[in-house]
């Protein structure tokens, strides 16, 4: 969202400042003095913090994270694994995720589709404000990981409760989901992926447990983290320049299409997330999959005469067919920056 813009939603009038601060009009919204928590500094030896910290997210990320690199770097084992494990891990056992959550939600253990939803819907709407959950402007490491590991900014709970959720609560598939998150998460993030390559390859179950449930996971923890952070920082802009979200080819390879995050923030109502389509993107690929059968259907995404529109008006000019190469900068330009 550019600075100084003004939202309405169908609770309240939302507007943003320059330093990111979101103002709203509480007049018609219900029930504020309940919904709108505030923080004092929370303080942690000589640092300060905007919400205070979550100590178990905070001791059981670094533990993984700790667990991993000595794996890594002592039990040499986990590089000779059997070629089909290590296709298995790459692949992440897709169909049985899609069919199951729509999504890979369960199968990397993190937050559950109804709560995913919510935290991405609220990152849209207020992109780069401290009402964005893993707002950049905090930083790469809070945009990353930081964001899980301290209570949500005021702004985000408060502007969250504006928004419109009742699609989720009608939805069998959310509703299921939900209610046996625990379950579900536990079987197919570990006890399916760690039991199916002794079973199929007579892999070590130990070595199984290294390689899928410490290493994997991790891995793929980050891999879907730097959608968040490095997807806002480091790429080209061919559809937007004026938004920090970029297009950074290597999180769309280590995220499965996840980072074409420029044109995803320029078209957000796109299916596909990406103008490549399915290209390096298996959540698209799937998709489509469904659609030929009738599972999937008002698959939306903007016609090429738009996507050009908006490329030759707002990009950056590296756009893969209609771009251009960036202009050269004058001395007074050089001045500028």
């Amino acid at each position: 969202m550019a600075p100084d813009s003004t939202v309405s939603t169908s609770k309240c009038e939302v507007k943003t400042e320059k330093n990111g601060t979101v103002k709203e009009n509480h007049k018609n919204v219900p029930n504020r003095k309940n919904n709108n928590p505030h923080y004092g500094k929370y303080k942690f030896i000589r640092w300060e913090f905007e919400t205070p910290l979550i100590w178990r997210n905070i001791i059981a990320i670094f533990t993984l994270h700790i667990l991993a690199v000595y794996v890594l770097l002592t039990h040499t084992d986990v590089y000779y694994l059997h070629p089909g494990i290590v296709i298995y891990v790459l692949v992440r056992i897709q169909p049985i995720n899609c069919i199951i959550t729509s999504n890979y939600r369960i199968f990397f253990l993190q937050n559950s589709l109804l709560d995913w939803v919510r935290d991405h819907r609220v990152h849209h709407k207020f992109t780069e404000t401290n009402a964005d959950p893993h707002n950049i402007k905090r930083g790469f490491f809070f945009a990353h990981v930081g964001w899980l590991m301290m209570r949500k900014h005021p702004d985000v709970i408060r502007m969250g409760k504006a928004l419109d959720y009742s699609d989720l609560f009608v939805d069998p598939l959310v509703v299921f989901h939900q209610k046996y998150f625990i379950w579900l998460k536990l079987l197919f993030c570990f006890i399916l992926p760690t039991m199916i390559p002794p079973l199929l390859w007579g892999e070590s179950l130990i070595l199984t447990i290294k390689a899928i449930a410490i290493v994997r996971y991790t891995l793929s923890l980050n891999f879907t983290w730097l959608v968040n952070s490095a997807a806002h920082l480091w790429g080209t802009k061919p559809y937007d320049k004026k938004i920090d979200p970029v297009q950074n080819l290597t999180v769309s390879v280590v995220a499965m299409g996840e980072g074409y995050h420029n044109y995803h923030h320029t078209f957000p109502w796109d299916y596909r997330a990406s103008e490549m389509g399915s290209s390096l993107n298996i959540t698209t690929l799937w998709l489509n999959f469904f659609e030929k059968i009738g599972w999937a259907y008002d698959l939306k995404s903007p016609s090429q005469e738009l996507v050009k529109k908006v490329v030759t008006t707002h990009g950056d000019g590296t756009h893969y067919k209609w771009g251009h190469e960036v202009p050269y900068k004058t001395s007074a330009d050089c001045k500028s920056l």
